[in-house]
């Protein structure tokens, strides 16, 4: 199979319009010229105005001549500002914004895109010196499915030469962007530096680098299945079960890790870095109980005992007390006051207000908080409470505490009672019970 053969086949599909991104650059031009010879289909040419070059605006005007003169349709925007720094992370986020945009106009399932022979060998060393997965050392791909549209590479088995060579032939009019010469880009300096060296050795290159592609690509389609099916196991609503977790194979742990960093960051995987991954590894091995480690934008990787939660930084609690009547709900813990019940668990705070000062208050730990036990002599720190309880590092700054008057600390709700507590057979005017907002339904029904 070669270029062509490719084009030609998508006149297979159910679809009436074909959409194609033009730059108006030699590449996506040529593919331009090849898909209005080889299709039966109506094509829309999607361009954007970056808006970046004083020639911009010169090559959309031509751009939009040259589909009138050929009857295809011009579909164009052009970008007015941008707000990021990385220029070339947001430019493309704003370009498949827009040809999503023109595929669902035109109910279209394909896309057709100009990346060519170089274009490949450029993004398989990228990703070798930057560090990737084993998707991201295949490089790019002839078809690279995505959620409701197909991407279709026709050019891969094409060097940039063959292409400069076939617009020459066939006298079709190009622009060329500077910028690809700016040595600034990691990118330009392989082009220059690197992509001659390895075409001296070896003119088709680009086609053993597409088989050795082909060929990791499937084995990652392989292994992709694999972890899919382990991440149902691993990995449940943004927590990762380190009992499961551990027994896998440490090739099986990145490859779930980069599964779960991809889905956060929407597929964005210039985000995610080697050292994210092994950190997250090295904090699933941690003796310690609670961990922390910081991701990119704001993210965190938090251990709670045999968890792994990855969430929003929430930073620092903000101290809070509360007064106390009937009911509250901190965070997910309720506590409700009642008229009986028939438990005594720790779920349960019996109180004689004639041995406490009123009003009751609900607030958050305090350093050196230390707690009076219930039925027993001495007292402990909320801290070390909190540690035995396996309460997670991260809930213990906002966890509600019982509190009187006089901030003497009557009670956790869940967890453990104080010497205030009375026992069932005494006497007692205050029936307080805490249980989580997940399980409201139960306790509702026990009383």
């Amino acid at each position: 199979m070669n270029h062509i053969d490719i084009i030609k086949e998508l006149n297979n599909t159910k679809d009436e319009y074909l959409v194609i991104g033009v730059s108006s650059g030699p590449d996506s031009m040529a593919l331009l010229h090849m898909l209005i010879n080889n299709t039966n289909k109506l094509i829309v040419c999607a361009h954007i105005n970056h808006n970046v070059r004083t020639n911009s605006d010169k090559e959309q005007k031509y751009l939009k001549q040259y589909c009138k003169d050929e009857h295809i349709i011009f579909e164009s925007m052009k970008i007015d500002s941008y707000k990021e720094t990385n220029f070339e992370n947001e430019a493309r986020k704003k370009r498949y914004d827009f040809y999503e945009k023109i595929l669902k106009k035109y109910h279209s399932h394909t896309l057709l895109l100009a990346h060519h022979g170089d274009d490949l060998i450029e993004t398989v060393l990228m990703k070798m010196i930057r560090g990737s997965n084993l998707e991201g050392y295949a490089g790019i791909k002839i078809y690279s499915k995505q959620k409701d549209y197909t991407i279709v590479r026709p050019l891969l088995y094409l060097t940039k030469k063959d292409i400069i060579v076939y617009n020459k032939e066939k006298n079709i009019k190009y622009y060329i962007d500077n910028t690809n010469e700016d040595t600034k880009y990691t990118r330009n300096r392989i082009r220059k530096n690197i992509l001659p060296v390895l075409k001296e050795e070896d003119s088709l290159i680009h086609l053993k680098i597409l088989k050795y592609s082909e060929e990791l690509q499937s084995y990652y389609n392989y292994v992709e299945e694999v972890c899919q099916n382990k991440i149902k196991d691993n990995y449940q609503n943004n927590t990762i079960n380190l009992n499961i977790f551990n027994s896998e194979s440490l090739f099986i742990k990145k490859q779930i890790i980069f599964n779960l960093l991809s889905n956060l960051y929407d597929n964005r995987a210039n985000i995610i870095k080697d050292r994210h991954i092994d950190s997250i590894i090295k904090l699933s091995n941690s003796n310690k109980p609670n961990a922390i480690i910081n991701l990119k934008e704001d993210f965190i990787a938090r251990k709670a005992y045999n968890y792994i939660y990855i969430e929003k930084n929430n930073h620092n609690c903000k101290d809070y007390k509360v007064e106390f009547k009937d009911y509250c709900k901190i965070n997910d813990i309720i506590i409700k006051k009642v008229s009986k019940i028939d438990k005594n668990s720790n779920n349960v705070c019996l109180l004689n207000s004639n041995n406490i000062k009123l009003p009751l208050y609900l607030r958050n730990r305090k350093k050196g908080d230390i707690i009076s036990l219930y039925n027993m002599n001495g007292t402990k720190k909320i801290k070390d409470v909190f540690i035995d309880a396996k309460i997670p590092l991260n809930k213990r700054d906002s966890y509600p505490i019982l509190v009187d008057a006089e901030d003497n600390i009557l009670w956790i709700p869940n967890i453990k009672k104080s010497k205030y507590n009375v026992k069932k057979s005494e006497n007692y005017d205050i029936i307080l019970n805490s249980y989580k907002e997940s399980e409201e339904q139960n306790e509702e029904k026990s009383y």
